[in-house]
């Protein structure tokens, strides 16, 4: 596998911003070494060459939603638009309204464009413990910005599980004779760390198929490690273990994977003026999609964000089918729990109800649903019919969009 981790040369640079994509695909971005972090100090030189201001928007060019991804009718991704232009599209009859998995609105185009104009796209990955940050930019707007809820329940949910099977194993019951290892001598990747990097990668996967996305610029991410231990470094630190699985996945994909260190990511934020904020809870672009933003615009050539909105996104958990609940009810009856459907359904489906609007389906007792808030999570009822609401489609994430962002808004 060949990962990029650095940009050739200052020359390189300031061919890419002055003459835009259309010499991306003839310039080699082939480092000389594979361990070579992102060319900040050249990257400098060109920014100083080229004048970028500090951080501010241009408020003829700003705009409140950034721009509208495009699909053609054979489902090719073509070049976003602008807002004026998609309502021009759906007003001529030429784009339905869609939305793909992750909740990001785009236009589905009705006819297939001859010879179209397709400059590729670059998406930054700022991954983080709890909340990690994506940004898709082009060569003058940004198109996308996406906030994420990292996976962090899968750990626990094993442990659970470990423990249930090990105390049934114990008691007088019928059980299965304990099977051999079925991964022995495999590339072993932990349940939780593989939970993680999936996450991002489902994430690119459904931004691959609306938007023409060619470079992936990630925060290279270095474990604690060992010194004079290379095998314990290599093959048992979970971060060293899932960032190159989820390095091969993105070239799987196609992509071009670029690598830079925090430090650069840090100094890139200087050199356009942005500052980050402290608190990682709150859903503004400041606290993690400004790395995101920084480490795309590094190979696009963007001078500045023309769109502060994001895709705030909470990955649904759904729980493990359970033999029984681990406790007890009345009468020390143990009754069945978790699994992905309720009543024939799906569990996550996204539905309208008559009373309680947009909502998606959760478990169910006594031939009745429970229903979720869309935007929150919070159950808001346990009572849902079948005859009461619309089937809309099956959602994998919670997902708001916040066109302005407010200080103080926290979302869990």
């Amino acid at each position: 596998m060949q990962i990029l981790s650095s940009l050739s040369s200052c020359q390189f640079l300031e061919e890419l911003r002055l003459a835009g994509y259309k010499n991306v695909g003839d310039a080699s971005l082939v480092p000389s070494s594979s361990t070579e972090p992102l060319n900040v100090m050249a990257l400098n030189e060109t920014l100083n060459l080229l004048g970028i201001g500090e951080g501010k928007l241009d408020s003829d060019r700003e705009t409140a939603i950034g721009r509208i991804p495009v699909v053609s009718k054979s489902n090719v991704p073509l070049m976003p638009c602008r807002p004026t232009k998609a309502r021009k599209l759906l007003a001529q009859g030429k784009a339905i309204k869609k939305r793909n998995k992750l909740g990001v609105f785009y236009l589905h185009l009705q006819f297939d464009p001859q010879m179209p104009v397709i400059q590729p796209l670059a998406v930054g990955v700022d991954p983080g413990t709890q909340f990690e940050g994506f940004s898709v930019v082009g060569k003058h707007d940004t198109v996308v910005n996406i906030m994420s809820e990292s996976v962090t329940w899968v750990k626990q949910a094993i442990e659970k599980r470990r423990n249930a099977r090990r105390a049934r194993r114990n008691r007088k019951t019928r059980r299965r004779k304990c099977k051999k290892h079925r991964r022995t001598n495999q590339s072993l990747l932990p349940p939780s760390t593989k939970a993680r990097w999936d996450v991002k990668l489902r994430i690119i996967r459904q931004l691959c198929k609306i938007l023409p996305l060619r470079y992936a610029v990630v925060e290279d991410i270095r474990a604690v490690t060992k010194k004079n231990q290379q095998r314990w470094n290599r093959n048992f630190s979970p971060l060293e273990v899932g960032k190159n699985y989820f390095y091969s996945e993105l070239k799987n994909l196609g992509l071009i994977v670029i690598l830079a260190q925090g430090n650069e990511t840090k100094r890139l934020r200087e050199l356009f003026g942005l500052k980050k904020r402290n608190g990682k809870s709150i859903p503004v672009f400041e606290t993690h999609c400004i790395d995101a933003w920084v480490l795309a615009t590094a190979i696009t050539g963007a001078l500045f964000p023309t769109t502060k909105s994001l895709y705030y996104i909470v990955p649904l958990q759904f729980h493990r089918r359970q033999l029984h609940r681990f406790k007890c009810s009345k009468g020390g009856v143990r009754r069945r729990y978790g699994g992905t459907m309720s009543l024939d359904l799906k569990k996550g489906t996204l539905i309208r109800h008559k009373k309680h609007g947009l909502c998606y389906i959760g478990g169910n007792r006594n031939n009745r649903l429970s229903l979720h808030c869309y935007k929150t999570g919070k159950r808001i009822s346990r009572s849902g019919k079948k005859e009461d609401f619309k089937i809309l489609t099956k959602i994998p994430f919670r997902t708001q969009f916040i066109p302005l962002p407010k200080q103080g808004i926290q979302l869990r």
